[in-house]
């Protein structure tokens, strides 16, 4: 063999070499291709719905889940967006993900009813999608949330202790979630149930849109039409809409039980303060950790129900894997027990020179 032949040969074998340790490092790390498929294996979209009337989107859910994720999946990323209360934003940030190759998707949609389409399309492309606190229309792959009819339970037995021996004889204003959303109608549904026949009557009903200034209006309108005594509590949707019609109420001299849902730190220090009734707990961290792993599952292909281990229908499917989570009333009794026992705040998150007094009063320290 010649010098020449002989350094070509060596030449060519060295870039075979090369050419099959780069393949091999393309496949141990960084943002992986599935071949087959042409979709991203290492990344997950995460979509939520807004970050005006709740804080625990950006405080809680997102860094959970994120969290959740990379400890699952050391090499999985997690590509994060924000609708900020706009179903049209969250439908382009929905489409980016699928140009984008995203191989699965945890999806807490803004307008539920307006899934489907996304989905099927989703689905077409063989892309899961995870629905995450709201059940989304389409054929999602799977469903954590919390039991939101009992969630509405809660909050209206929440309101019937707040009453305490008025209860029976009790008008009631109710403002409720967003239409569009079928969580609202659940904690409405949840809510009435218990209700119902223990109080004398709902003499005002509207939806507040998950908006505080809107709720703000509706109770305005309550109060112009029945008058400082024209009723004796009012049942919120959630904590953000309850702010604000606290401070209506406090504006126009009326104090009526008032309770929300979602344990925000600025309720729980109206909650000491005596302003706020209560608010429910839906401990945040377990429904990102299950969010995460049910994702981290849908990605490698593993059988959900391992964690999804009930079932749920939608408008559109039926008997969908879920993952339903327990919720838990919050006065100013169960503080310490609930959301500091949980880690969620310290007790000096809560008391700050404006509550000491109240901390103090209620034994927070």
């Amino acid at each position: 063999m010649n010098a020449a032949l002989r350094r070509a040969l060596v030449s060519a074998a060295g870039l075979a070499l090369a050419l099959s340790l780069t393949a091999a490092c393309g496949k141990a790390g960084g943002d992986k291709k599935d071949s087959a498929s042409g979709g991203d294996t290492t990344s997950i979209g995460l979509l939520l719905p807004e970050n005006a009337s709740s804080t625990r989107y950006e405080s809680f859910d997102r860094p959970f889940i994120e969290a959740k994720v990379k400890a699952l999946c050391a090499q999985c990323k997690v590509l994060y967006n924000n609708a900020e209360g706009s179903a049209a934003k969250q439908k382009q940030q929905f489409d980016t993900l699928l140009a984008q190759g995203v191989k699965v998707i945890i999806l807490d949609a803004f307008d539920a009813k307006s899934t489907q389409g996304w989905v099927q399309e989703a689905a077409a492309k063989g892309v899961k999608v995870l629905a995450y606190d709201r059940l989304a229309t389409g054929p999602v792959s799977a469903y954590v949330s919390f039991d939101n009819e009992k969630v509405g339970e809660l909050q209206g037995q929440a309101l019937l202790d707040a009453l305490g021996a008025q209860a029976a004889d009790a008008n009631i204003v109710m403002i409720n979630g967003d239409e569009a959303d079928p969580n609202a109608a659940q904690f409405k549904a949840g809510a009435h149930k218990v209700l119902d026949g223990r109080i004398k009557k709902v003499v005002y009903e509207q939806s507040g849109e998950w908006k505080p200034t809107v709720a703000g209006q509706k109770i305005a309108a309550a109060v112009t039409q029945f008058g400082k005594n024209g009723f004796q509590g009012v049942y919120s949707a959630n904590d953000g809409m309850a702010g604000a019609i606290i401070t209506q109420l406090q504006g126009s001299g009326i104090k009526v039980p008032v309770g929300g849902q979602d344990a925000g730190l600025d309720a729980v220090q109206r909650i000491v303060n005596g302003d706020q009734a209560y608010t429910i707990y839906k401990a945040y961290r377990p429904l990102a950790d299950n969010a995460a792993e049910l994702a981290v599952d849908l990605l490698q292909g593993k059988d959900v129900k391992t964690v999804a281990d009930a079932g749920i229908d939608s408008a559109t499917d039926k008997n969908i894997p879920a993952k339903l989570l327990d919720a838990k009333i919050v006065t100013k009794a169960d503080i310490a027990t609930t959301v500091i026992a949980d880690g969620l705040y310290k007790a000096s998150d809560i008391c700050t020179a404006d509550y000491a007094a109240a901390c103090t009063a209620a034994g927070l320290k």
